[in-house]
């Protein structure tokens, strides 16, 4: 990018220059006179965290294999950055031309976090565009917003001229091409949302009137100029058919997740009846082995990196794992390059599989075991036994590892102080283990122990729960501290503040966005950084706002209540959670998808297609 002299003063001032400056090898550049559309495509956090993206590798390329797109990258500063560029009064800009947010036809964020909102509204008045669609009359610069935060768009819809809900392959390709028919064609923004609403996972909210009852919940959402009562989300059906960035911008300083990924396949089989992604990702669709394999290699050998993750919501369920790791491994082995395989299940973990992980390199053992009694696992369908884990954890010990990590959550419904102290049971049994199995006594062993607050979610069997206090929270957190005796024996828990505030605004409705204005102009931003979170700005523009918090993230819905969400169809029935929910009061398991269909609804997505065919 040409860059402008005011940015050459300020980069030797900040931490890491190189987020700032673009010229990566791989990146996409094109002749600006030759395209008919630029698209801003924001991440709202830093460099490190955006890069590390599958979903903007994947979309950067596909919005970007339109000859008359150009699509660029964009991420929020760091402060040090923030401060200066304020200072110098210089734009929020794309990292390939360095041209600012408000030189774009269209901006589009991708927003995988509430925390993140905040972050939206400062990129857009950091380019001088105004941050609530009203105030943006012209059709141009076109802000849209997509991503997992998504499926309750409401918190963000006065902001945004419309949502896409789904997998965005094809999706934004057939929005860019009408933007493109409109801007030729000189249609006023409301011409062009009414005829985008008519695209498939095109939420406009514009084009929805919600009214409210006395007591603030929904009385009733009603579509307007022909738009659908309910926008269906999108899938890609053929996951194999679908391209596939093999050569990935490489970043020119160091990221998250500093490496190769490859994703296995969508959605999961195993309905763990608090988990948003299980739901809103299904149906299941699998990559054959041998595009991975070809995938894997193609990649490692366009970017030089050294470790590659098999990625997907529980990659030990990938049906021909051990074939698609040999294939990889064959390759990966004589170069010293790892293959690491995250989101393991501890009962279908094998020694065979640990062995050909740890050929390269050993990395530490997580599993998610999310409650502490078998009662409490049974009414979460989290299909996972005690037995389960110590069996993994022997043959993990066993095999010369000595770290391991297991991750619960407090607060699920139906959680008593007997499940907490299981917890802590368990983790006596893991150690003793260790003492029983492990061949490298010498070195010690570490068992840590995470906990996080559970948050209920939009288009998941606890939608309708209510979140346990902050109060009862802790009181949780210092029961299982005081139940844990063992020194090996590590326990962090996650705070609870971010949680409250995460579980009002993932289950809020359209008046919620005034608080996260309120919140954005008391100077809040990039608040899914500890560092940057601020409680009290958070309650205080609640209370701004006449809202209470606790009445989103606390209260008990009834499952026949209009939820600010209702209009949006991520493919699986309400009937379908409503029933789920009651069988987690009985405490009652539902088998995987691979072992009997549970008739979600998400099949019919496929349109006569199997799911994991």
């Amino acid at each position: 990018m040409s860059m402008d002299k005011r940015l050459e003063r300020i980069l030797p001032k900040v931490q890491k220059p190189a987020r700032y400056t673009g010229g990566e090898y791989n990146q996409i550049l094109k002749d600006k006179s030759s395209v008919d559309l630029r698209l801003a495509f924001c991440f709202p956090d830093t460099y490190e965290i955006g890069m590390s993206n599958l979903g903007m590798k994947i979309l950067y390329h596909t919005m970007n294999s339109l000859p008359y797109v150009w699509c660029e990258r964009v991420f929020a500063p760091w402060s040090d950055m923030y401060d200066l560029m304020k200072q110098q009064q210089i734009p929020l800009y794309a990292l390939e031309s360095g041209d600012s947010l408000n030189a774009f036809d269209a901006v589009a964020f991708s927003v995988g976090y509430e925390m993140a909102y905040t972050t939206v509204l400062d990129m857009l008045a950091m380019s001088g565009i105004p941050v609530r669609s009203a105030d943006r009359s012209d059709l141009l610069p076109l802000v849209f917003m997509g991503g997992s935060a998504g499926v309750n768009p409401e918190p963000m819809a006065p902001f945004m001229d419309l949502f896409v809900i789904g997998e965005g392959e094809e999706m934004n390709n057939e929005l860019l091409a009408l933007l493109r028919q409109a801007k030729r064609e000189g249609w006023s923004k409301q011409q062009f949302l009414v005829q985008a609403s008519q695209i498939g996972g095109v939420y406009v909210p514009a084009l929805y009137d919600v009214s409210y009852r006395e007591d603030g919940t929904v009385r009733s959402i009603t579509p307007l100029s022909g738009a659908p009562e309910r926008v269906r989300k999108r899938i890609i059906n053929d996951l194999d058919a679908v391209p596939f960035p093999t050569n990935p911008i490489v970043p020119s300083t160091e990221v998250v997740q500093d490496k190769v990924d490859i994703e296995l396949f969508r959605g999961c089989v195993r309905g763990c009846r608090f988990c948003q992604a299980g739901y809103i990702y299904r149906p299941i669709r699998a990559k054959k082995p041998e595009t991975l394999i070809r995938q894997g290699i193609e990649t490692l050998k366009n970017t030089g990196y050294e470790d590659m993750t098999l990625l997907s919501l529980s990659s030990s369920d990938y049906r021909h794992l051990g074939p698609v790791c040999d294939g990889l491994l064959e390759f990966c082995e004589p170069r010293s390059i790892g293959v690491s395989l995250p989101s393991l299940r501890a009962d279908n973990f094998s020694m065979e599989l640990m062995e050909k992980l740890q050929r390269v390199r050993k990395s530490g053992l997580t599993f998610a075991v999310e409650g502490g009694s078998q009662r409490l696992r049974d009414a979460i369908n989290k299909n996972v036994t005690e037995e389960d884990v110590l069996n993994t954890c022997r043959i993990a010990f066993a095999g010369g590892w000595n770290t391991v990590k297991l991750y619960y959550m407090l607060g699920l419904p139906t959680e008593t102080d007997e499940d907490i102290i299981g917890i802590a049971e368990m983790s006596e049994r893991v150690l003793h283990c260790w003492r029983q199995y492990s061949k490298y006594k010498s070195r010690g062993v570490r068992i840590t122990i995470s906990t996080s607050c559970f948050i209920p979610k939009p288009h998941s069997p606890f939608q309708w729960e209510p979140q346990i206090s902050i109060e009862e929270y802790l009181r949780r957190v210092n029961l299982l501290r005081s139940s844990i005796k063992a020194r090996n024996v590590v326990y962090n828990w996650h705070d609870a503040e971010t949680s409250f505030v995460e579980a009002a605004l993932s289950r809020g409705d359209r008046k919620v966005a005034d608080v996260v204005e309120a919140v954005w102009r008391k100077g809040g931003r990039l608040e899914a950084w500890s560092d940057f979170f601020s409680f009290d700005r958070w309650i205080s523009s609640f209370a701004d706002c006449n809202l209470d918090p606790a009445f989103y993230a606390s209260r008990a819905r009834s499952t026949d209540e209009v939820l600010p969400w209702d209009m949006i169809d991520v493919g699986v029935r309400k009937q379908h959670l409503i029933h789920e929910r009651e069988m987690a009061y009985c405490a009652t398991l539902s088998p995987d998808c691979r072992h009997a269909c549970s008739a979600c609804g998400a099949a019919s997505l496929l349109k006569g297609k199997k799911c994991d065919e």
